[in-house]
């Protein structure tokens, strides 16, 4: 089987929703990265130093953060899409007045209620 890569309206939906989900992190919107989430036992998110499975743990984590983000700077956002469903997002950041590099995955998923990230993970450089 093939798949076709970054069909051009697959590719922009995908950057759209990623659009949204940047805005509502550095926008300290905690709801809309829920629903951004796979309502899913199977998503989970890796940490800068904590792991999270299920969505359940996932937004119980986030709703103990005083704050989501700060804000930063996007320096190389690569987004591919995968046939019309299934997506990858990785970002390289720094945060503002920070000197590390970090970045974050996410792996997206066509749902029956628009893209979802099932799997994501952050990271900072040594």
């Amino acid at each position: 089987m093939s798949l076709e890569i970054n069909i051009p309206d697959v590719l922009a939906e995908v950057q759209a929703v990623f659009a949204r989900y940047e805005e509502a992190l550095v926008g300290n919107q905690p709801a809309v990265l829920d629903e951004l989430f796979w309502s899913s036992p199977h998503t989970l998110r890796y940490g800068f130093s904590e792991n999270h499975y299920g969505h359940a743990d996932i937004a119980a984590f986030r709703a103990s953060l005083p704050l989501q983000s700060p804000p930063r700077a996007l320096l190389r956002t690569v987004i591919t899409t995968y046939g019309r469903d299934f997506a990858t997002a990785n970002v390289e950041f720094r945060r503002e007045g920070g000197r590390q590099t970090g970045r974050q995955s996410q792996t997206w998923m066509r749902t029956a209620d628009g893209w979802r990230v099932v799997a994501a993970h952050v990271s900072l450089l040594g």
